[in-house]
């Protein structure tokens, strides 16, 4: 359990079904008004009672990312500048007991909503994603790294790019930077990592024959550190590729590529999870990078970051966390869209003139279909770096 002041959530009761109206309206015919709904797991009936903290003034911690973001996009409502369009944003509490999400989808409170933002996943996403459908409403799912096995659904859009996405972007970047070095795919024995290797040999094979020369190996404890040296070209570099989100694969895989450094070239790789393991954020790889790829990349320099920064201390005395900045972004931008693009949002995902902190390249994907879309995702991956203990962009 996470201590947090009930002034965190008290905000989020109030601006339930809250209406923003827009700013700076100098036209005098009627605005057409804009609904936006915007879910995600806040367990607000397990955490409240009677608007009060059922105990001890503090709430559990897996209701801590739904909030952040809840907060973001609140902060990104409120300081909306819509010219001569109206919009109503309502919040929704998918793990709600008094309402859940089947019996909100089933009911009428949704009629004639034009937009859906959600921070989702699993069981959510999919009921979310199949009610778009059947209305025809664009749905974002801003955080969720995942498709949830959707199929056949031209109006989900993932903000948050799948593992596919990261595989297509390292092959990017490594036929790019690094096409004449060895390349290898180390990998553990699993399903997932399984499918890695398929993606990357998909990748490699589009034009029917290899067009990198990428070994596949699997490192397991069979696999010593002798072994993996004999792979090794003092002369020459080596691209290894991690090729598992497992974190024990992935402090073994950098303890061998670490102490293999001086003698021999080479450039880890891994996966986009990795960044988050607690072994490379202190010293322990002097010196020594490790690459990963990530659809969300914010240095806070740009005044919409500032604002919302200062605005979220200014609320709760706190910085804000990443979740925030996704919240805020998402609703953001997607309002935005929704008030230029408003009978064709779909066709303009990509409008560059609406930028806020990330870039974004959303691509249809075909999976079954080459002429229906199974969804929209961000394509866009940005190359990190994490030395030291410090996260850089790399490319």
């Amino acid at each position: 359990m996470k201590k947090i002041s009930c002034y965190f959530l008290i905000p989020i009761l109030c601006f339930c079904n809250k209406e923003i109206s827009a700013q700076n309206i100098t036209d005098t015919t009627k605005p057409r008004i804009y609904k936006i709904a915007v879910f995600a797991p806040l367990y607000l009936d397990s955490v409240f009672t009677d608007n009060k903290l059922r105990s001890d003034r503090s709430i559990p911690k897996l209701v801590i990312p739904a909030l952040e973001f809840v907060q973001g996009a609140q902060i990104a409502f409120d300081s909306l500048t819509l010219d001569n369009h109206k919009v109503e944003a309502f919040i929704y509490d998918t793990k709600s007991f008094t309402e859940p999400l089947s019996q909100l989808l089933q009911g009428n409170k949704l009629n004639n909503v034009n937009l859906i933002i959600g921070s989702v996943r699993d069981t959510d996403l999919r009921e979310l994603a199949d009610f778009s459908l059947s209305k025809n409403i664009p749905f974002i799912s801003a955080t969720f790294p995942n498709d949830g096995g959707i199929t056949g659904n031209p109006f989900l859009v993932i903000m948050n790019s799948t593992l596919k996405g990261h595989c297509e972007g390292i092959y990017s970047y490594i036929l790019q930077n690094h096409g004449t070095d060895k390349i290898y795919l180390f990998k553990k024995p699993g399903a997932q990592e399984d499918k890695i290797a398929t993606l990357f040999k998909t990748l490699n094979e589009q034009e029917g024959k290899p067009l990198l020369n990428i070994q596949t190996i699997t490192f397991d404890s069979s696999f010593s550190e002798f072994a993996f040296r004999k792979k090794l070209d003092s002369n020459r570099n080596s691209i290894i590729i991690g090729g598992s989100l497992n974190e024990s694969f992935a402090k073994n895989l950098s303890n061998v590529c670490y102490a293999s450094r001086e003698s021999y070239p080479l450039t880890l790789i891994g996966m986009p999870n990795w960044d988050g393991f607690k072994f490379f954020k202190d010293d322990s790889y002097k010196d020594f990078p490790v690459y990963f790829t990530i659809p969300y990349y914010n240095p806070k320099t740009n005044s919409l970051s500032t604002m919302l920064e200062d605005e979220y201390n200014s609320r709760f005395k706190t910085i804000p966390g990443d979740l925030v900045y996704r919240g805020f972004e998402s609703a953001w931008y997607f309002t935005k869209l929704l008030t230029r693009y408003p009978d064709d949002l779909m066709l303009h995902l990509n409008d560059k003139s609406l930028k806020i902190i990330n870039d974004y390249n959303f691509r249809p994907v075909l999976l079954k279909d080459e002429t229906l879309p199974d969804y929209f995702e961000n394509k866009h991956l940005y190359v990190m770096r994490i030395m030291n203990g410090k996260v850089s962009r790399e490319f």
